[in-house]
């Protein structure tokens, strides 16, 4: 018979403070399966995407304890609850399994690895990070590295799918890191979407990078055809729906095409947060040595929408940049 979740806890930590191989350490890290009853988790990041998710995983049973620099944008999830941490390290000590989803590398950093305060050090050895931030990926094997001097674990896995992804738990997850500790968090990543697994630490980022250069090109192209529908005299609304079974049908379409004509640009993914990842794609680019005009020129107009004071706004609001160039409006859809 398998031995009892916290019986087994015990026999990992003497373990893994051993000088046990480290294969054995992963192979007693994965044999018990993940379950409400025998796993805590924790969630660092609560905003739009995080608060979603975490809903997800609350309603499945799991015991959750939840950190928000402002603890207000917790409250629905205490709510249904949530437990409310005062910290990072406070989270992780409460915690088996700990995520995160935070705005820019630098949160990355300093939510999980600040010595004092950072989730790694209220960690207990065997406990996983799973970073779900869109972040560089020279940071995520760092942290792995971090992690793993501590006999613990660390995932990257960068999600897409926006709010609505978030909402309906259909989020499309890119995982880094080792392949065992991906396939024991199946259990907590399905309920968010569907977990990809693409190889070593950092190689989820990777992934989620290329997914950003493809949608930020998608979107200007979608753009772009919208406003040379409306210059031609097309009904937009009628072209978007014409297109959208066609060859040029594409999920940004679906998400934004009717958001835009109805001029809502909330945030499902904020336009800061999408010129930090392209200049994260595009130091990666120098890197690789590797030229994406296309991602330059996406870059360029979503910094405008920035040096405009709008980013705050959803993605979709890329409209605003090509209206100006233009001279343009497009009618609002009632």
């Amino acid at each position: 018979m398998p031995l009892p979740f916290l019986h087994f806890r015990t026999l990992y930590h003497r373990i893994s403070h051993s000088h046990t191989p480290l294969i054995i350490r992963n192979l007693m890290a994965t044999a018990v399966p993940i379950t409400p009853s025998n796993t805590r988790l924790g969630w660092i990041g609560t905003g739009v995407m995080g608060q979603s998710m975490c809903a997800h995983l609350i309603r499945a049973g799991y015991t959750l304890t939840v950190f928000n620099r402002t603890p207000s944008k917790a409250q629905p999830l205490l709510d249904i609850g949530a437990n409310l941490a005062a910290s990072p390290h406070d989270v992780a000590s409460q915690s088996d399994v700990v995520f995160t989803i935070v705005g820019y590398p630098s949160d990355v950093r300093s939510v999980l690895l600040d010595p004092n305060s950072g989730a790694l050090a209220g960690l207990k050895p065997g406990g996983i990070l799973v970073d779900m931030t869109t972040s560089d990926p020279s940071l995520a094997v760092e942290i792995a590295a971090a992690a793993s001097s501590k006999n613990c674990h660390s995932i990257d896995a960068p999600v897409s799918g926006g709010d609505r992804g978030a909402r309906n738990g259909t989020l499309a997850i890119f995982a880094g890191g080792e392949e065992s500790i991906v396939k024991k968090l199946e259990p907590l990543f399905t309920q968010l979407g569907k977990v990809n697994y693409m190889g070593s630490s950092g190689k989820g980022q990777y992934a989620k990078l290329a997914n950003q250069i493809t949608i930020a090109s998608t979107m200007v192209g979608l753009i772009e055809g919208m406003v040379y529908a409306h210059k031609a005299g097309l009904d937009v609304s009628l072209y978007l729906d014409a297109i959208s079974t066609g060859a040029a049908g594409t999920k940004s379409l679906d998400l934004y095409g009717k958001r835009i004509l109805k001029r809502d640009f909330a945030a499902g993914f904020y336009v800061n947060h999408f010129v930090k990842d392209l200049g994260i794609c595009l130091k990666e680019c120098e890197k690789l040595g590797i030229a994406l005009p296309g991602l330059a020129l996406a870059q360029q107009l979503y910094a405008s929408l920035k040096a405009h004071g709008e980013g705050d706004l959803g993605t979709q609001a890329l409209i605003l940049v090509l209206e100006r160039l233009n001279n343009v409006s497009l009618p609002v859809l009632v």
